[in-house]
């Protein structure tokens, strides 16, 4: 792996790991703003503790070092949430400011994921 491969990673890795880990807590705690956005896209409340679990756990899955499929599955889950969101916001009829949260958070998961190093990787049984 190059040395700008690795920057790219790690750049991307740790604003993915900040966004991520702080919308996750202000879901935890069901803040006022995100029972509102909730509501307007049209989703159950009980929803925000779900997401922000899983979200800060996808955090720690992607940050420590081995438990490879486990970093697939976290990525996985950071990608079907944030598209989720994103197509969520879109058909609510959203402005682009409500758009580019989730827009970000997809951008630095599929580049944290494609500039993974190869210890970070799932190894195909077919190599």
């Amino acid at each position: 792996m190059t040395k700008r491969n690795k920057i790219i990673y790690w750049i991307s890795t740790l604003w993915l790991a900040l966004g991520m880990t702080s919308t996750g807590i202000v879901q935890l705690l069901k803040m006022d703003e995100e029972v509102d956005k909730m509501t307007h896209l049209g989703y159950p409340v009980y929803f925000l503790p779900i997401i922000g679990i899983w979200k800060i756990l996808g955090v720690v899955a992607v940050l420590i070092p081995k438990f490879t499929l486990l970093k697939e599955w976290a990525y996985a889950g950071f990608f079907f949430s944030m598209s989720g969101a994103l197509f969520s916001h879109l058909m609510s009829g959203n402005s682009m400011n409500k758009l580019f949260p989730p827009l970000l958070l997809l951008t630095l998961t599929v580049v944290s994921w494609y500039f993974r190093p190869a210890d970070r990787k799932v190894m195909s049984v077919y190599q």
